[in-house]
């Protein structure tokens, strides 16, 4: 997909938004949802993402919408440090296909590193396990 089109409000994260599809959550308000990463590139990767704005990316989201985001991206950071104590912590965003984006609604990922351990790739891999998942959620959660 390219960096224009239309909004596809049947992509896996409005599904999760709607309920359809569960998801071991993190965060949620009445703006923003922040959930674990099924295919996690690292020990606690997780996803933010507006629930408001059917955004495909960055360029298309308004600037109110994206505020609430980028407040939960920093909280969940900081929980995420506090709770994992990872030795870095990569934030990004995918802007299309050729970008490297996956899903086309408005997502940032946040991805602890820890030294020594390499990264799996994005956007494919090994499903992780759920009771770890909620395990890792539940402490992040705690954190915030």
């Amino acid at each position: 997909m390219s960096l224009s089109g239309q909004y596809d409000g049947n992509n896996i994260f409005a599904k999760i938004i709607r309920g359809e599809i569960p998801a071991v959550k993190i965060y949620e308000d009445e703006a923003v949802l922040a959930f674990m990463d099924v295919f996690p590139q690292s020990k606690g990767h997780c996803l933010v993402i507006s629930k408001t704005a059917e955004a495909r990316n960055l360029l298309e989201i308004d600037g109110q919408a994206l505020g609430a985001v980028m407040v939960t991206v920093q909280n969940l950071a900081k929980a995420v440090t506090t709770a994992l104590n990872p030795d870095g912590l990569v934030i990004t965003q995918f802007n299309g296909a050729l970008a490297g984006q996956t899903v086309f609604h408005l997502h940032f990922h946040i991805i602890p590193r820890y030294d020594g351990v390499a990264l799996a790739g994005h956007g494919h891999g090994t499903m992780a396990d759920m009771a770890d998942l909620k395990a890792l959620a539940a402490q992040i959660s705690a954190a915030l």
